[in-house]
């Protein structure tokens, strides 16, 4: 394993948008290695409310007193970005065990291709373990208060995005 100085983990996912349980994970995770890539997944398929640019840039906002977490881009497999970041392990957020079954899966086939990087589990904390960026959306929509759901700035950004 490498030197603790130089431990390095990644949390990957779409982030679209930030929720107050990514940010649960993001926090949690941060204590355990000395450095933490939040990778942002840009997929061509997928048409985002917010481009990647703009997912980057508010978790940024978000976790700036964190100061070992860096947040970056990515495009193709989260095992193959982590490899060529030279992780030694990826993070994924449970929240419930519908999560759970597809995450092992997801572990399984990553450690079958890339057997030096490990799947750490972390449930989200209860009190965000209800929460997903689909309803974050779907909330904002319908003129809820995002404030239980996602960080105040995500909430501001999201109202504007849904306004237009």
């Amino acid at each position: 394993m490498a030197d603790k100085k130089e431990t390095l983990a990644l949390y990957a996912g779409s982030f679209d948008p930030l929720t107050l349980g990514h940010l649960d994970v993001i926090k949690r995770a941060s204590k355990l290695f000395p450095q933490l890539i939040v990778a942002v997944g840009v997929a061509r398929e997928k048409n985002p409310l917010f481009p990647a640019d703009e997912r980057v840039e508010l978790i940024r906002s978000c976790t700036s007193d964190l100061k070992n977490v860096k947040i970056e881009t990515f495009t193709g497999l989260a095992v193959n970005f982590a490899r060529s970041q030279q992780a030694v392990a990826m993070i994924r957020g449970i929240r419930s065990t519908t999560d759970y079954a597809y995450e092992v899966q997801m572990a399984l086939m990553n450690r079958a291709m890339t057997p030096e990087i490990e799947t750490i589990f972390i449930p989200t904390s209860p009190q965000f373990s209800h929460i997903s960026s689909s309803l974050a959306k779907e909330i904002a929509i319908h003129g809820g208060d995002m404030t239980l759901l996602v960080p105040p700035l995500v909430a501001k950004k999201l109202a504007e995005k849904i306004k237009r």
